[in-house]
């Protein structure tokens, strides 16, 4: 109860962020159930719609259960001490966000993705003033929107892999991005903490690490390119077996 009582304090002292974050959130799905619904109509396929009034109870269950899949996910996250600082830490949870989205269209997946971190906040809370977990929902955003969109267009293996490698550029050059213009200057902000103690945690590991520049070329690029890279494989080894129960059940 006291948990919960402190995530409805802190949400009240963070009104105006969480309402740009559900607006963001919005266009975000409208970008992806849009692209659907165009693919649906230049493909002339009529298709259950995610949200709509055809979506089936086991799609929901579906898409559910990935989300559950995602948070528990989300707790085996570890540090690469040779590749960033401590504070970043990789995660698979797009695994399963990512397989729902290629099962299901891109609208699917984003929902995935939103519900992941909800789920997230209420089970653990926020250390960040809710700033990581709208960049853990944007960035993932930047990786399973394209990858998704692309395999919707066009499910076949050589679309899935295009998907994939696409979706990995975008993370990497949208996080790096992320991370240099919104994410780093607010942490900075919200822990009183010097960009310059930050980059020089990069420094430590890479002698060509000297500005906030070189710090996410180094540092979250390499990290992001890893993720997607490793989560992209993992989805292309397994997805054809569930894909294969999912659309059995559905």
């Amino acid at each position: 109860m006291q948990h919960l009582k402190l995530i409805i304090t802190q949400a009240q002292q963070n009104i105006f962020f969480l309402l740009m974050v559900a607006g963001i959130s919005l266009v975000i799905y409208c970008v992806s159930y849009g692209a659907q619904v165009l693919i649906d109509n230049k493909s002339n396929t009529i298709r259950c719609t995610t949200l709509g009034a055809t979506i089936s109870t086991r799609r929901m269950a579906a898409i559910g259960m990935f989300s559950a899949i995602s948070v528990i996910l989300m707790y085996f996250e570890f540090p690469l001490p040779f590749l960033a600082p401590g504070f970043y830490k990789l995660d698979f949870s797009e695994i399963p966000v990512l397989i729902c989205g290629f099962a299901f269209g891109p609208a699917a997946g984003v929902i995935v993705e939103l519900l992941k971190v909800i789920l997230h906040i209420l089970l653990k809370g926020t250390s960040t003033a809710f700033v990581g977990d709208f960049a853990n929902f944007a960035v993932g955003c930047s990786f399973i929107v394209p990858a998704t969109i692309v395999y919707y267009w066009k499910k076949t293996k050589n679309h899935a892999i295009l998907g994939c490698v696409l979706g990995t550029l975008t993370i990497t050059v949208f996080g790096t991005i992320f991370n240099a213009l919104y994410l780093l200057p607010q942490f900075s902000k919200l822990f009183g903490l010097p960009l310059d103690q930050i980059i020089a945690q990069g420094s430590a590991i890479f002698n060509g690490v000297t500005n906030l520049t070189t710090f996410v070329i180094f540092c979250v690029a390499p990290l992001n390119l890893l993720k997607g890279l490793l989560v992209s494989i993992a989805v292309m080894i397994i997805y054809k077996p569930i894909s294969r129960i999912l659309h059995q059940k559905m």
